[in-house]
């Protein structure tokens, strides 16, 4: 093989950890990470190398073609570039996992002799050698020379007229155009190539390099072009060899006929035996230029260095296609004059003589029409784009031309009887009146000529043409009349909860599971901080690192047994329709939903049970978003293309809505994520600021606590010279916006479908950010550092599920202190994890969660844990921990009955409300 295969050192021996510690943001990726991405590289390098196995394969089966040194060369070159590719994805790969790939080996003794011997060799027998000396910061210089090499490929492919693969052209221009495309968009990356985020970001890269590579080498070995394409264009080009090959020998054998003929006549010294002479020499020559010029262009077709067709000068290609045939053509004509002639000049007999002429004029006029005839033939098959045959084009030909004739006879015709009335006429002025007026009677003229010599026409005088003959009032939405509240069940009776279980028993069984639980947690915990030791290069001594795995473990034991008490309270039909969107006031005593069904339902949550407190309802569309206010006093639901600020008004936008976010603070502003734009609103609907994130069309936003910094993800527009992906994935952006300087501080690129954000804070000068995405994509937490005028993204920890998911929408936050991490996926399992360890402490699985979530919400003031979630079918489940109280309350699912208990919406203008 061209590149050698790299090296996992150790992946079968390490024990993948339970859980890993917080780490610093250089420190290398935990020992899952290291295998999982040299998996990853040594993927990638086995898709490399089998494409570069079908390139050697081309490269052989091409050398038998003629005019196949450009393609070699352009092989070659290829390769070459791929050869570059893998090397600087190795490097990359070497410093994103340290421990399982090796950085390439450099040997610059070794290359510099093996440069100057390639350079002695041509470039289609050379070996393609790497030059070691290129840095990550060249991805985009290599990735555009890259696409420049495929598209020489493409064109040397296509310089074989005998045969055309559009699958093969299909493959290689989807992969030319999105590597432009990449190296366009990575030009705004300059100098950050050793940055982690860029770093990840490669690796997505080339996975989707990978699928590019893969589908060019499925085509050139699958899609019979090295089997059928390579034999074809062969036949093809041998063909045009034979035939070159027969002119000569016919040529040659002619010849030889003219200068034995010449021996009988370059003694004859009249006039006619000049003439004779003269044709059959002249005859010689062109046949002797005719099986020249054969064996040249016999030599230049099958040259592999020639130049292709495309490439030399038309008189060029004229003089070595055409020039054969018209010489020898030319040698038949004049032997044929110079023979007649030499009937004549040699006295021969009179009869001999004429016959002789006679045959050959016939001879010569057979040749000359069955020429004719071919010679149209290709004309036609060339101009008529092979939609007609010549006897077609023929028979229309003659039809034209019969037509024609008929014409041409209709207008003698009519001619000729003109001019017999015009005699007739011209006699009838000699007559007498009454012989004048019935001459003119009989031939067509008017009877009502007064004057003999001036004969005239009726007529009639042209008749005259003429002509043929919302704008929306805001509402204001007050709430005067109390509504009705429903809640779910009724009071507690004791003479129904289940007799108590012995409290010694309980608390034995709940002391020996603790103590199995913190033995197994501890083996796991010993080991991962092995590992962690070995792996860092802090100085921290061994016993700060078992106070830290005490506390992790401490903590991590008192997580689990409140998530696994997790179980459904109550579920309630809050909708018609599926449930969009759900939240928790910030003092956790309200639940908002949204739905399609075009209305949003507050409960009110108090003791660990939810009623229905108010019905909103919006008429004007779908409701995709409801968002509280910090203060809790004011809710946001967002439409298509309006806000409704409830109890103010509605706030109508030019724009679609993508996404609602309140400003920290005070709660008198919020923001609305509209394109490329998140336009500052107040309460009242007057703009107050607008904030560019230009080139991206924004899906999601979130502000950071002290609302200083705005963090947007959204799908990149085009790259900087204009360029869309046309088979890959397009470059989404995480982007950080200061909202002081109104300026782009951070960009991080990412290729998944990013599906929400969400900031929390973490100290003084950094805070949280949540990011989920969908698909394969686990959830990540990045840390947003922030200084005076500057802020970094840096990657804190992902989130695995225990086997390989996808995940379907996204991640939120939970307890009381943000400490957990909560995503479904799309089984319907949900998933919890530690937010600092990323250790997956507890699933819910589908059938007990609801197939059909769509949504979830965590009520984090409340303790202990609670969480809601909404359905497709319009209810709403609440789960939380069991009450002692609470155990004899009989638990039933929603059923549309709930629905004929919902309090009917009053007008806007008569509804009020406020959350105290």
């Amino acid at each position: 093989m061209l590149l050698q295969p790299g090296e996992v050192r150790g992946a079968g021996s390490i024990q993948q950890p339970m859980f890993s510690a917080v780490r610093d943001d250089r420190e290398a990726p935990t020992v899952d990470l290291q295998i999982t991405g040299a998996q990853t590289f040594d993927t990638f390098r086995q898709k490399i190398n089998n494409f570069d196995k079908e390139l050697r394969t081309l490269s052989h089966a091409a050398r038998q073609l003629g005019s196949s040194a450009a393609i070699l060369s352009s092989v070659f070159h290829l390769r070459s570039r791929i050869a570059h590719i893998l090397h600087l994805y190795r490097l990359n790969a070497a410093d994103l996992y340290p421990r399982t790939v090796k950085p390439p080996i450099f040997q610059k003794s070794r290359e510099k002799s093996s440069a100057f011997a390639s350079a002695r060799v041509l470039p289609h027998l050379a070996r393609p050698v790497v030059d070691t000396s290129i840095g990550l910061e060249e991805f985009p210089k290599h990735f555009k020379a890259l696409s420049e090499e495929i598209r020489t490929f493409i064109n040397c492919l296509n310089e074989f007229p005998e045969f055309a693969d559009e699958t093969v052209n299909t493959s290689l221009w989807n992969f030319e155009n999105d590597l432009n495309y990449w190296a366009s968009t990575l030009k705004v990356y300059e100098g950050q190539f050793r940055s982690t985020n860029i770093q990840n970001y490669m690796e997505e890269l080339g996975l989707e390099m990978g699928y590019h590579v893969d589908s060019i080498a499925f085509t050139l070995s699958m899609s019979t072009f090295i089997e059928v394409g390579v034999p074809t264009i062969r036949f093809a080009q041998k063909r045009g060899a034979a035939n070159l090959l027969n002119l000569s020998t016919v040529a040659t054998f002619f010849s030889a006929v003219t200068a034995t003929t010449l021996q009988y006549s370059y003694t004859l010294d009249s006039t006619t035996g000049h003439v004779v002479n003269l044709f059959w020499f002249l005859s010689l020559v062109f046949s002797i230029a005719a099986a020249v010029n054969s064996l040249l262009g016999l030599s230049w077709k099958q040259a592999m260095y020639r130049s292709p067709g495309s490439r030399v000068p038309w008189w060029v290609l004229i003089w070595i296609k055409r020039s054969p045939l018209v010489f020898l053509v030319m040698s038949v004509v004049c032997f044929w004059i110079g023979l007649c002639t030499f009937t004549f000049a040699s006295n021969q007999s009179r009869v001999t003589s004429i016959v002789t002429t006679v045959f050959t004029v016939f001879t010569s006029c057979s040749l000359g029409a069955i020429s004719i005839w071919w010679t149209s033939e290709r004309w036609s098959f060339t101009h008529r784009r092979s939609k007609e045959w010549l006897v077609n084009t023929v028979r229309q030909l003659f039809h034209l031309s019969l037509k024609r004739q008929i014409l041409q006879r209709r207008i003698v015709t009519q001619i000729e009887r003109l001019g017999t009335q015009l005699r007739r006429v011209g006699k009838s002025c000699f007559i007498g009146r009454d012989t004048e007026i019935k001459s003119d009677v009989e031939s067509g003229s008017s009877p009502k000529l007064t004057h003999p010599n001036v004969p005239t026409a009726s007529g009639t005088e042209p008749l005259g043409t003429f002509p043929l003959s919302s704008s929306i009032d805001l509402v204001t939405m007050e709430f005067t009349e109390p509504v009705t509240s429903r809640e779910m069940g009724g009071p507690l009776n004791k003479s129904t909860m289940d007799p108590a279980v012995p409290i010694g028993k309980e608390l034995w069984r709940n002391a020996l599971r603790i103590a199995k639980m913190n033995r197994a947690m501890s083996n796991h915990r010993s080991a991962n901080y092995q590992t962690h030791r070995q792996r860092t290069s802090s100085s921290t001594s061994s016993v700060d690192l078992k106070l830290d795995a005490i506390r992790v473990q401490s903590r991590l034991n008192a997580l689990v047994p409140k998530l696994e008490s997790l179980t459904p309270t109550q579920s309630k039909v809050a909708h018609r329709a599926l449930i969009w969107n759900l939240q928790f006031s910030p003092d956790g005593k309200f639940l908002a939903t949204s739905s399609w069904d075009k209305t949003s339902v507050i409960f009110r949550v108090q003791d660990s049970v939810i009623s229905v407190y108010r019905r909103l309802a919006h008429p004007k569309g779908v409701v995709k978003q409801v968002a509280w206010s910090p203060g809790g006093h004011l809710l946001l639901t967002r439409l298509s293309r309006s806000i409704n600020v409830w109890t103010q008004k509605t706030i109508s936008r030019p724009t679609i809505v993508e996404s609602i976010v309140w400003l920290p603070g005070t709660g008198e502003d919020f923001l609305s994520v509209e394109g490329s734009n998140v336009v500052r609103l107040s309460l009242n609907g007057k703009i107050s600021g607008i904030y560019k994130f230009r080139n991206m069309n924004l899906q999601s936003i979130a502000v950071t606590p002290d609302g200083t910094r705005l963090l947007g993800v959204g799908t990149l527009l085009h790259s900087v010279d204009g360029l869309r992906p046309r088979l890959s994935r397009t470059e989404k952006r995480i982007a950080v916006y200061n909202i002081d300087t109104n300026q782009i501080e951070t960009l991080v690129p990412v290729l998944s479908n990013v599906k929400g954000i969400t900031v929390v804070p973490n100290s003084h000068n950094d805070f949280l950010t949540l990011i989920s995405y969908e698909d394969k994509a686990t959830p990540q937490l990045w840390k947003l550092d922030v200084s005076k005028n500057t802020s970094r993204l840096t990657i804190h920890q992902r989130y695995f599920p225990k086997v390989p998911t996808d995940f379907a929408g996204p991640s939120y936050f939970g307890g009381k202190n943000e400490e957990l991490v909560l995503c479904v996926d799309k089984i319907g399992d949900l998933h919890i994890w530690d937010r600092e360890s990323g250790t997956l402490l507890h699933r819910i699985r589908a059938h007990e969660l609801g197939r059909d979530v769509t949504c979830i919400a965590w009520n984090h003031p409340h303790d202990p844990f609670m969480f809601a979630t909404g359905s497709l079918h319009g209810s709403v489940q609440l789960w939380t921990r069991h009450e002692r109280q609470l155990l004899s309350t009989t638990l039933r699912s929603a059923s549309p009955d709930d629905m004929r208990n919902f309090d009917i919406p009053l007008p806007q203008q008569e509804q009020k409300w406020s959350a105290k």
